[in-house]
């Protein structure tokens, strides 16, 4: 017999599992399935070896939503990074812009968070809820449209198991398989570059302050993370560029680095693992048909 529910969310990320617990305190019956696994290393330090490659900004009303939800309480403090302030500057030296939250008469600005460790208190959250089903790790399969007008759908998953509802919300990601099937028309394009990331070792403190310089090729940003001489690095450039990158061994990449970085923080020491994300830029002209929801990437996806 098949599992009937009134939603069924496809993709655990940060977007699929913050929508399940924000819909906690409603009557809905609802099931998340997520095919990828979901642990991640909680409770130890942040090392360059253990930080998760995608990290987020979260602002302060993102932190003030994962408060309500009871997710930003169980965050572990030793991998929350409070950032105070952010430099912004051009490569050519002639623009710049500070922001500092003293001048806001505030704490900080927001925190900078890995994506991995935000999605492990979700998901932990969503396993306390009664009316969420957790379905993880497990792949869908198909979909299928039943026959009569009710737009209900019938999901198979790859442990053989019969999913039903009438709303399916698609948070599957920018090239969701969701808005595909269902026949989503979709604005897009390449940006012809990609966002290179990892995890470096600064020679000085990065200050809780978050550094972005633009180029006429890319924008270069450091984040800093929980640890002061750690810091999350996001390259945007041109793919060729990401590939020369990509392909220099660790010292002759950290060379290069620390020049395009202008030696704010010192001499970048050490990386982690590499990894380079192709940009592109998607836009979905609906975002609701026939009992079908994107949501996030899903709906749309921007330049970081």
């Amino acid at each position: 017999m098949n599992q009937q529910f009134d939603m069924i969310i496809i993709g655990g990320g940060l977007v699929g599992a913050s929508l399940a617990c924000a819909l906690k305190d409603t009557s809905l019956s609802i099931a998340l399935i997520e095919a990828q696994s979901t642990q991640a290393q909680l409770y130890s330090d942040v090392s360059i070896d253990n930080a998760d490659l995608r990290v987020s900004a979260l602002n302060r009303a993102s932190e003030s939503f994962l408060r309500t939800l009871g997710v930003w309480q169980v965050l572990p403090e030793q991998r929350l990074s409070a950032y105070d302030k952010m430099r912004v500057w051009d490569g050519e030296g002639t623009g710049h812009i500070h922001f500092d939250a003293a001048e806001l008469a505030e704490t900080h600005l927001g925190h900078i968070v890995e994506n991995s460790v935000t999605n492990a208190a979700l998901l932990e959250a969503l396993y306390a809820q009664n009316n969420v089903q957790v379905f993880n790790p497990v792949k869908l399969e198909n979909i299928e449209q039943t026959s009569d007008d009710s737009f209900g759908y019938l999901l198979q998953l790859d442990n053989g198991q019969i999913l039903q509802t009438p709303m399916l919300i698609a948070a599957d990601g920018g090239r969701s398989r969701v808005r595909q099937w269902a026949g989503f028309d979709t604005r897009e394009w390449d940006y012809q570059h990609h966002a290179l990331v990892c995890t470096v070792e600064v020679e000085q403190n990065h200050q809780a302050c978050a550094w972005q310089r633009f180029t006429e090729d890319g924008v270069l940003a450091f984040l800093p993370m929980a640890n002061s001489n750690l810091c999350s690095i996001v390259w945007s450039c041109p793919e060729s560029q990401a590939e020369h990158l990509l392909a220099l061994p660790d010292d002759e990449f950290l060379s290069e680095l620390s020049r395009a970085f202008e030696y704010k923080l010192g001499k970048v020491q050490a990386c982690g693992q590499r990894a380079a994300i192709p940009l592109r830029q998607r836009h979905a002209k609906t975002y609701v048909k026939d009992g079908v929801v994107l949501v996030g990437d899903a709906a749309h996806s921007i330049h970081p």
